[in-house]
This record gives C-alpha cells, sequence and structure tokens, in this order.
C-alpha cells in the first residue's frame, strides 16, 4: 500500500513544501542545534533518464544570486541555476515501503532520455 503525498502546501514563492518537508527540515536543525542563520538548500544536481536529481544540504551561507524563501519557519535556498529549472516546484517528505527521503515534484523535469529510441531500454 502506498502512502499518498501530502498534499498541505506551505507557499515559499516559486517553490513550495508540504508540512511534512518542513517538519523533518526543523527536527534536522533542532537536532544538530543549528540556529536560525541555516537553510535548506536544494540544488540541482544533475539529469539522468528519470529527470532531474536534486541535492540538499543544511547551509548558513548565501551567495547574492541564491533566491530565499521563508516557509512554515525554515529557510529554504536555491541557486540562481536551480532556481531557472525548479520554479513551481513541490518539495515533499515521503516514508513509506519505498523509502524515506525527500521527494521533489517538479513540473519542469520531463524524463530526458539520451537512447535513440528514448525509451532507456525499455
Amino acid at each position: 500500500m502506498t502512502t499518498p503525498i501530502e498534499t498541505k502546501i506551505t507557499s515559499t514563492g516559486e517553490v513550495t513544501m508540504t508540512a511534512a518537508a518542513v517538519d523533518v527540515v526543523k527536527g534536522l536543525l533542532q537536532e544538530r542545534n543549528l540556529d536560525a542563520t541555516y537553510a535548506l538548500r536544494i540544488y540541482i544536481a544533475g539529469r539522468s533518464c528519470s529527470g532531474f536529481q536534486y541535492g540538499m544540504a543544511l547551509d548558513n551561507t548565501k551567495n547574492d544570486s541564491d533566491s530565499t524563501f521563508h516557509s512554515g519557519g525554515i529557510n529554504l535556498v536555491i541557486d540562481e541555476g536551480s532556481m531557472e529549472y525548479m520554479s513551481g516546484a513541490s518539495v515533499d517528505f515521503i516514508d513509506d515501503e519505498r523509502g524515506k527521503g525527500f521527494f521533489v515534484d517538479n513540473p519542469n523535469a520531463a524524463p530526458a532520455c539520451s537512447c535513440e529510441s528514448g525509451s532507456c531500454g525499455n
């Protein structure tokens, strides 16, 4: 049985986070005794046949070109290059039989296959 992605969304401007994702980030900040200068940094780390690959880190540095949002009591930072491809994305946290972790639902992430048939071996 799969658990549906949580539908309650906390708006952060162009990127949204579910309450579940916000709660996990708050817990990580508290667990590591990190103060309010830390944010969740999300970035596009690469692209594969299944779409974008994302990286995330707790970070207390901000570049002038970063987009910064405040959501549910946490800060969210996205670099300029990643923000270009993340407009309209939603970040959730799932914990079910598939595993546990952050999930980015990005409407800009159409699968990109480099194989000639476009089927990626299917």
